[in-house]
């Protein structure tokens, strides 16, 4: 009798990808911890804006949309939208930025912006109550900073200069720092392949 598995190929090994969570929400979030210190007012030197677009760029961009097109890859369909997005965010905030100041009064279309972004979060915001309380901590944040930075830009300085931006600031400074929580966790957790970190998933 022949035996049916003699020259049978053996079975593929499956790929495996590591998550790119951590990477994109670390891009994210220390982009937006730099920029956000500087809305406040903590941190008042001229030439700060060019660490940002630094990182804009480079970690709050293109890494962060390189984490987006992995999550494609994994077929996590939030995840992709939300780092592929806010990675070309942060490209759109290197490219803009620099030509601000030689543009004019651009106070309204900077807020319209800013609003643009603060819907589109709104509605990831809904999606992410499937997810974990971390990510949703991090886009409910994140919604009311857009919108208090697009108020800010609408006012223009009345009635009172700038307010709103530190105050959008200072909650664009919890946004990140909860978003390198999340990363944090993610990397912990799976490192040591147990939850040292909690997350607390709402699926």
């Amino acid at each position: 009798m022949s035996d049916p598995t003699r020259g049978a190929q053996p079975a593929p090994t499956p790929v495996v990808f590591a998550d790119p969570a951590p990477l994109g929400l670390s891009g994210f979030a220390l982009t937006t911890l730099l920029l956000s210190i500087i809305n406040t007012g903590l941190l008042k030197e001229t030439g700060a804006i060019f660490t940002v677009l630094g990182l804009a760029a480079f970690y709050g961009g293109l890494a962060q949309f390189v984490a987006g097109l992995f999550e494609f890859r994994r077929g996590n369909t939030f995840g992709a939208t939300a780092f592929g997005s806010f990675g070309a965010f942060w490209l759109a905030y290197w490219w803009i930025v620099p030509h601000l100041s030689a543009a004019g009064d651009v106070h309204n279309a900077v807020g319209l912006f800013l609003l643009g972004w603060g819907i589109f979060t709104a509605f990831m915001t809904i999606a992410a109550l499937r997810t974990s309380g971390a990510v949703l901590a991090v886009f409910v944040l994140l919604t009311v900073t857009f919108v208090l930075l697009a108020i800010g830009e609408f006012q223009n300085g009345h009635p009172s200069p700038d307010t709103l931006t530190k105050i959008g600031g200072w909650f664009g400074i919890a946004t990140g720092l909860v978003a390198w929580y999340a990363a944090a966790a993610t990397v912990v957790n799976e490192t040591h392949k147990r939850p040292l970190l909690p997350t607390w998933p709402l699926r």
